[in-house]
């Protein structure tokens, strides 16, 4: 069966954090057979939040893979499932997942419904152009709304969102849904306290009309998007089949022209067996999506590679996590060919061979181990020497090099130290695991202070990981205030020459550069070098020195030493001298311009701006939009939703620093908040003032 790719699914789930994600997953799990017994969130009993951390917290802070089977149309299905993270400051696990994944699962609250997670991760799986189903969840809840939440999703997401059910009851008297495609009714009995029984029957009376008026809606949704569906429209739509409307709806959710909605409740085991008919009907198997296209190495030339076990392999690393007992644990998607444990394989960012020692199917945090992986499957491996995530595997004389990942830049750093001197070498090698890891936690001592500094997405991330370094690794650190990861920019241009000169006795240094410096164009991030010298004054070997120079300088500003987040440099002349010159001397010439001159270009410090939203009963609203303004926020709309008020509001990172427990003693504990990071904005010139004069106190 795991030969045929049509029946294979690899799908994610994903969320805005408390949607039901985690409680969703387990019951796929116990309604496949993969459980026997169910856990649940706020009892911290799980399968795949393994982590302490996560059943301290009830919330999912890395993605977990698991493999179950479901038989829909008497053929079985292979499902491999990744449960993500719903917390914005573990988004890079959401993004490493859906780079991976054929298809999704975007679970909505039936009372909050489209949130401001949801929308994040609704971009990044447009980024990977991933098809999606959508499933309404806790419609047993007060407040709970179906059609609005369809509403939301086509108006917020710009989606194309298709009910194929609607919700028989509603809030506590939630019974079960219609099937808009077969026209029946599915009624969920409690046959005791932890399994409900799904039953066929008619569509109740008071509902008819109802689904008669939803049906036609779904039919004239298929029919804009599909041609074939639209000429039996045409022709009579009420000859129209449940096998046509299942045809149309597989085919536009693939293409990405349709999201499927279904409803249910997770935690009451309601619209869990439709929801996985749902996924071997709608989301597409490695065969839907098709070859997988790269560059080959050696010749820049396009590669294609098809989902076949008989070509060439093509793998990527889309994750990393360090286990107890196996160590470095690679998890994998196998696009082309066959993996075997202990077969040898090239790493294209290294040029290196990597050999795999052994195979595992996961299970959240159990490894199962396998002979060999096909094309189409996601697996794990453990052996490999260098190993980044995003890094592609492939075969040894058919190179492939696949598109990596983006990642975001971490907008919040934390300075840590070891309580005792004889955890300074463990501290060192702890945190290069967790960067390992984690793309977005990165690590760096500070050249003035000496101090360890770890950069993350926000104070809950920083938290984790601290957490980690005590449980993990049994090291108890002392850790310092969060600190704002600032960023400088220069605003103007300045053109200049600078030579450098040693002379020593023997053979001397000596390099020249005439270059301009200017904002990069496009806000793009990092360095753009042109290189504009002709007839050879520089020798072509020397310009990448120049480039390296200026690159490595952008990592101390001009203003308080805090990286640069763009620059362009355009080098037009210089000269060289046939003996003292080389690389270095370049190097070190780039380095001393931008020292000397990016002070002249009106440098700017930036902070990061975050994407606040803020939902609080209609009696606190001017006390929040009070409190945004103290903290330089911008309030940018507000709406309403569920008999609440939504607030929208950019704030600078620096002021939202214990925001939680201000806005509770605001709102008497009554509103919620979430953040996201937005962007990088200019510091008003009195508040960069004080920042500037507090770091260069500190360093003096």
């Amino acid at each position: 069966m795991d030969k045929n790719l049509k029946y294979t699914r690899n799908i994610g789930i994903m969320a805005h954090i408390d949607a039901g994600k985690t409680t969703t997953t387990e019951r796929i799990l116990f309604y496949t057979g993969r459980l026997h017994r169910m856990g649940e969130v706020h009892d911290g009993n799980t399968q795949m939040d393994w982590m302490v951390q996560e059943q301290e917290r009830g919330i999912t802070i890395t993605s977990a893979a698991t493999t179950t089977y479901w038989k829909y149309n008497d053929e079985e299905y292979k499902i491999n499932i990744i449960d993500t993270p719903g917390h914005v400051d573990f988004t890079v696990e959401v993004e490493r997942s859906l780079r991976v994944l054929d298809g999704a699962i975007a679970v909505f609250c039936g009372v909050g419904g489209v949130e401001p997670q949801s929308e994040t991760v609704w971009r990044q799986a447009n980024k990977y152009h991933v098809p999606r189903i959508a499933f309404v969840n806790k419609m047993d809840r007060a407040g709970a709304d179906f059609f609005s939440v369809v509403h939301q999703i086509k108006e917020k997401l710009g989606a194309n969102p298709v009910a194929v059910q609607i919700p028989v009851g509603s809030e506590e008297n939630f019974k079960g849904a219609v099937d808009l495609v077969r026209m029946k009714a599915i009624i969920y009995y409690d046959d005791d306290a932890t399994v409900t029984r799904p039953e066929i029957e008619e569509i109740p009376e008071d509902l008819a009309e109802e689904a008669d008026e939803w049906r036609m809606k779904l039919i004239e949704s298929l029919a804009e998007v599909d041609d074939t569906l639209l000429a039996r429209y045409i022709e009579d739509h009420n000859s129209i089949t449940a096998d046509e409307i299942l045809t149309a709806l597989r085919k536009s959710t693939v293409l990405g022209l349709a999201v499927p909605v279904l409803c249910g409740s997770s935690l009451k085991n309601k619209g869990i067996q439709s929801l996985l008919d749902a996924i071997t009907a709608f989301l597409p198997s490695p065969l839907d999506i098709g070859a997988v296209k790269g560059i080959d190495p050696r010749n820049e030339n396009e590669v294609v590679r098809e989902p076949d076990d008989n070509e060439p392999l093509a793998a990527l690393a889309f994750k990393i996590a360090t286990d107890p007992y196996v160590g470095r644990l690679v998890f994998l998607r196998i696009y082309s060919g066959v993996l075997k444990s202990g077969d040898t394989v090239l790493n294209v960012r290294t040029g290196k061979r990597e050999r795999i020692n052994r195979l595992f199917r996961m299970h959240a945090n159990k490894q199962n181990p396998v002979e060999s992986v096909s094309a189409g499957d996601i697996c794990a491996g453990v052996g490999f020497k260098d190993l980044k995530t995003g890094d592609t595997l492939c075969a040894i004389h058919k190179p492939i090099l696949l598109e990596s990942m983006d990642f975001p830049e971490p907008v919040i750093g934390v300075a840590i130290e070891p309580k005792t001197q004889a955890d300074v070498d463990k501290l060192s090698l702890a945190l290069s695991k967790l960067a390992e890891e984690d793309p977005t936690f990165k690590v760096k001592v500070d050249p003035d202070s000496g101090q360890t500094i770890i950069n993350g997405m926000g104070e809950l991330h920083l938290e984790i990981l601290i957490d980690r370094l005590r449980r993990e690794f049994n090291i108890e650190c002392y850790q310092g205030v969060p600190q704002v990861a600032y960023k400088e920019a220069i605003t103007t241009s300045a053109e200049f020459r600078e030579v450098f000169r040693k002379q020593t006795g023997g053979k001397g240094k000596f390099a020249d550069i005439i270059a301009e410096m200017m904002p990069a164009e496009n806000s793009t991030k990092g360095l753009q070098f042109f290189n504009e010298v002709k007839s050879g004054n520089i020798p072509k070997e020397f310009i990448p020195a120049v480039e390296k120079g200026f690159r490595e300088a952008m990592e101390n500003g001009p203003l308080a030493g805090f990286p640069l987040n763009n620059l362009k440099v355009i080098l037009k002349d210089g000269s060289f001298h046939p003996v003292d010159s080389d690389a270095m001397s370049f190097e070190i010439a780039a380095k001393q311009a931008f020292r000397k001159y990016a002070g002249k270009c009106n440098p700017v410090l930036l902070e990061p701006i975050m994407s606040t939203e803020v939902v609080t009963p209609e009696e606190y609203v001017g006390d929040v939009i009070s409190d945004f303004n103290r903290r330089r926020g911008r309030v940018e709309g507000m709406e309403t939703k569920a008999g609440s008020r939504v607030i929208k509001a950019k704030v600078p990172l620096a002021e939202k620093f214990g925001y939680v427990t201000v806005l509770r003693t605001l709102t008497s504990g009554r509103a919620t908040s979430t953040m996201e990071f937005s962007h990088y904005e200019e510091v008003p010139p009195e508040i960069a003032r004080r920042i500037i004069e507090t770091i260069k106190g500190k360093i003096l």
